[in-house]
């Protein structure tokens, strides 16, 4: 029978593999699409990540501390994988697939959203409007955050779970947008905001723009803007956060709220579609239950139901077993 932190390792080489991927694909499509890598911005990510493999390993391998080399492994694992993912967002948007913009719309008000609607109540509450901001700036905090959560407290497996929900969710939205790009609500509606109220996602539309028509052609790793409309990356990341805090009971209620006022704030500050924050929503459950199924076929635990409590959190039901074997790390 294959130990636990051989099991664990086994996850984590699975999830190395992805990034490597990643990285071969931007290598490869930078090339034949004309990009010019900026090799400086990736000095930082590349020399963080380096120290905290170097310490995962030292505390792998010799003061053995399986939960401080997997919160160090993973963050490290999350850092160089942003800087691979956020090129390929890139070369992604750059396609020459038509803007889907209308449609979105069309969709909204299908479904009895108005987007302005919500844009004239925030101006109304900018009090409001602020908190959202903040809890829409606070994913890259999180991310990071229920890394170490979920490391120091134990629950080595969730954190897998996570790790790979994380990766599935961002490389299916960047697939997603190649395919349906959109440039957002804010220039699709050709608005002149006020510019104490001006939209955090405001600083990536030249990014996107010069993306579409050629003008702008460098791939970074650190100082990249988020450019994906459809899905919504933060919307789907918001659930997966919401999944990943609430097996800590000191921490699931705070994950359950911030992360609900992210998707709150995510149509205005994100300029998003509601049918973008929906399709997040909706990628997030599939990865979720995508990533149980992988860490339940390495036979972490033993196959078990997922907790009541938790089941509505992820999206699954009881008696599934792979995906139960997972869930119920929630009980460490």
């Amino acid at each position: 029978m294959i130990g636990h932190a051989a099991r664990l390792r086994r996850l984590d080489n699975m999830i190395w593999a992805l990034v490597a991927g990643v990285a071969v694909i931007v290598l490869i499509a930078s090339a034949a699409g004309g990009f010019h890598i900026v090799l400086s911005s990736y000095a930082t990510p590349a020399g963080i990540g380096l120290l905290l493999i170097g310490a995962a390993h030292f505390y792998r391998a010799y003061r053995v501390d399986l939960k401080l080399a997997s919160s160090l492994e993973s963050t490290a694992q999350v850092l160089v994988f942003a800087a691979v993912a956020a090129p390929l967002s890139y070369i992604a948007a750059s396609s020459p697939m038509p803007l889907q913009d209308a449609t979105f719309d069309a969709m909204d008000r299908e479904l009895g959203f108005n987007w302005n609607e919500l844009l004239a109540f925030m101006y109304r509450w900018p009090e409001l409007f602020e908190l959202m901001r903040v809890t829409y700036l606070s994913l890259t905090v999180q991310i990071t955050a229920v890394v170490l959560l979920l490391g120091f407290t134990g629950r080595l497996p969730w954190l897998r779970v996570y790790m790979l929900a994380f990766i599935f969710a961002a490389l299916l939205t960047i697939a997603v947008s190649a395919l349906l790009p959109a440039e957002g609500v804010w220039l699709h509606y050709g608005l002149k905001a006020n510019p104490a109220a001006m939209p955090v996602s405001h600083t990536s539309w030249p990014v996107f723009l010069g993306l579409r028509d050629g003008s702008f052609r460098l791939v970074m790793a650190s100082g990249s803007e988020g450019i994906i409309t459809f899905p919504s990356l933060h919307a789907a990341l918001a659930v997966i956060l919401m999944a990943a805090f609430w097996p800590v009971p000191i921490a699931r209620w705070f994950g359950a709220v911030v992360n609900t006022l992210m998707l709150a704030a995510t149509p205005i500050d994100g300029s998003h579609y509601f049918v973008d924050v929906i399709a997040g929503i909706g990628i997030a459950i599939l990865c979720l239950v995508a990533a149980h199924k992988l860490v339940g076929r390495v036979s972490l635990i033993p196959a078990a139901t997922v907790p009541l409590d938790l089941a509505p959190a992820v999206g699954l039901v009881p008696g599934n077993q792979a995906c139960g074997a997972c869930a119920s790390v929630a009980a460490e």
